[in-house]
C-alpha cells in the first residue's frame, strides 16, 4: 500500500495522518509532545500507520464468513484489548522509572514503604485501566499522561488515607518520572502488540482463534510504503526532513480548514503556544494573518498552567466551566499572574466553576483582538487546535463572535486537532502528483 503522510509538531501535541494515493485519510495518530520532538514524532506516525492496519483488519473481519456477523463486535473489542495492551506496556515503564528513582539516596529514610505504596497503586491503575479500556467506553483524554495521572492521583490518596506516604510525595515520584516515560517510544510492532490483544481477548473456539490470528497475521504482512512525509507546526525545525518537506504551519493550516470545510475564509487556530488567525480564499490560500507566538497568554498553555494549579487534568477545565452560573471578568491572560488570580478569586469567595468560565471567555478575547488585525471574520468561520475541542472555549467563542460580528456559521470538525497534519498531507500529495519523487518517510 502507497501513502503519504503529514505531520503537525506542536508544541504540547504532536499529530499524524495517513492519506492514500486519492487524498482519503486512512490513519490518525496523536500524542504529547513534551520535550522530545523525535520521540513525538514517532510515535504520532507510528500510531497513525497503526490504525491504517486496523482499518484494514476491519476489512477482513467483515469479508471473512466465520466473523461477518459481529464483525463490528470483535473489531471493538480488538480495539479495546489494543487500548489496553499498549496502556499496560507505558505503565510498566511508568513502574520502572519510578523504581530506579526510588534507589536514590532521597528515598533513603522510607524506601521500603515508598515501593510497597508504588506496587499498590500500580495495581489500582491496572483494575482502572480495565474500565478505561472496555469497547464503547469514552477515554477522558488521548494521552497515557493524562489517564494514568488521574489514577495514580486516586490511588496515591487511597494509600496516603490508609497511613502510606504522604500525598504529596508520592505524587511527586509519577510528577518527577513521567516524563522520562512519555520520552520511550513503544517499540513492539503492530503484530505483537495485536497478537497480544487478541490472545487478551481469547476465542471460546479455537478454530475461530487460528482464524482471527491468521488474519492478523496477515494485516500484518501487508506493505506499508510511505512515498512522503510533509512536517509543519510549532516543532518542525527538529523534524528530520529535507528542507522541501517543511512546510508552514500558516499555510497548512489554512489549507486544512479549507479542506474540511470549502467556503472557510476566516480560520482561528488556538493551539499550546501560539494563536493563529488565518484568512483564506476560495482555494484555501493564505490571503492574511497574524500570529500571537511570543506569550502563551490566551493560548493553550495559558488553561493548562490553570489545571495544573488546581491539580486537575487541561481535558477537566472545559465541562467544569459549562457548569458557570455567573460571568466573572478575568483582568489578566499573562500566564505567570494567572495563578496569583485565580486564588485571589476563590480566596474572596467566586466559584471556581464561574473563574474558569471567565479565563476561557479572556482567551477568546484575546484571540479576537488576533481575528480584528488580520481582517475580522469573514463567513464562514472554522475554528481549529486543541482548544476547540474544549466545549466552554467553543461556547466563549460563539458568544463574542456574534456580539461582534453577528450570526455566523462557525464550524468546528471533530477532527479540527488534525488540521495542520491534514494540510501537510495534502503537501506531500501535491508534491508526489507533481515530480513523482520521493520525500522523508
Amino acid at each position: 500500500m502507497d501513502c503519504v503522510i503529514g505531520i503537525d509538531l506542536g508544541s504540547t501535541t504532536t499529530k499524524a495522518v495517513v492519506f492514500d494515493e486519492q487524498g482519503e485519510i486512512l490513519g490518525r495518530g496523536i500524542t504529547n509532545s513534551r520535550s522530545n520532538y523525535d520521540v513525538a514524532a514517532a510515535v504520532a506516525r507510528h500510531e497513525a500507520l497503526t490504525q491504517v492496519r486496523f482499518e484494514m483488519l476491519a476489512r477482513e473481519l467483515r469479508s471473512e464468513p466465520t466473523f461477518a456477523v459481529r464483525a463490528n463486535e470483535l473489531e471493538a473489542s480488538l480495539l479495546a484489548c489494543y487500548r489496553y495492551e499498549c496502556f499496560l506496556g507505558a505503565l510498566k515503564r511508568l513502574e520502572r522509572v519510578c523504581r530506579r528513582d526510588l534507589d536514590s539516596a532521597r528515598f533513603d529514610q522510607d524506601r521500603g514503604a515508598m515501593v510497597e505504596a508504588l506496587e499498590r497503586i500500580i495495581a489500582g491503575i491496572e483494575t482502572e485501566a480495565l474500565v478505561m479500556c472496555e469497547p464503547g467506553s469514552s477515554a477522558r483524554s488521548d494521552f497515557f499522561r493524562d489517564l494514568a495521572g488521574a489514577a495514580f492521583l486516586d490511588q496515591a490518596a487511597l494509600v496516603s488515607r490508609d497511613g502510606g506516604p504522604s500525598f504529596d510525595r508520592l505524587v511527586g515520584l509519577f510528577d518527577r518520572n513521567i516524563i522520562p516515560v512519555e520520552n520511550e517510544a513503544e517499540t513492539r510492532d503492530f503484530r505483537s502488540l495485536l497478537l497480544g490483544a487478541s490472545a487478551r481477548l481469547g476465542e471460546d473456539d479455537c478454530a475461530n482463534g487460528s482464524v482471527l490470528r491468521r488474519l492478523l497475521e496477515k494485516v500484518a504482512m501487508v506493505p506499508i510504503d510511505v512515498l512522503r512525509t510533509v512536517g509543519t507546526g510549532y516543532g518542525r525545525v527538529r523534524l528530520p526532513f529535507p528542507k522541501d518537506c517543511i512546510r508552514s504551519e500558516i499555510l497548512c493550516h489554512g489549507l486544512g480548514a479549507h479542506l474540511m470545510f470549502p467556503a472557510t475564509r476566516t480560520v482561528l487556530d488556538i493551539g499550546g503556544q501560539d494563536t493563529k488567525a488565518i484568512q483564506v480564499d476560495d482555494r484555501g490560500v493564505v490571503t492574511n494573518f497574524q500570529m500571537n507566538d511570543r506569550c502563551a497568554a490566551g493560548c493553550g498553555r495559558y488553561l493548562g498552567y490553570i489545571a495544573d494549579e488546581m491539580n486537575i487534568g487541561v481535558h477537566e477545565l472545559g465541562p467544569m466551566a459549562m457548569q458557570a452560573k455567573r460571568r466573572v471578568r478575568i483582568n489578566s491572560t499573562c500566564t505567570v499572574f494567572a495563578g496569583a488570580e485565580f486564588r485571589d478569586r476563590l480566596a474572596a469567595g467566586q466559584a471556581r466553576e464561574d473563574i474558569v468560565a471567565g479565563l476561557h471567555r479572556a482567551i477568546v478575547l484575546r484571540a479576537m483582538s488576533l481575528l480584528a488585525r488580520s481582517g475580522g471574520i469573514q463567513n464562514e468561520f472554522t475554528f481549529t487546535g486543541g482548544v476547540a475541542r474544549n466545549p466552554a472555549a467553543v461556547k466563549a467563542l460563539r458568544e463574542v463572535a456574534e456580539e461582534n460580528y453577528g450570526k455566523l456559521v462557525l464550524n468546528i470538525a471533530p477532527d479540527s486537532i488534525y488540521t495542520g497534519a491534514i494540510g501537510a498531507a495534502t503537501f506531500a500529495l501535491r508534491d508526489l502528483n507533481a515530480n513523482g519523487g520521493r520525500g522523508a518517510a
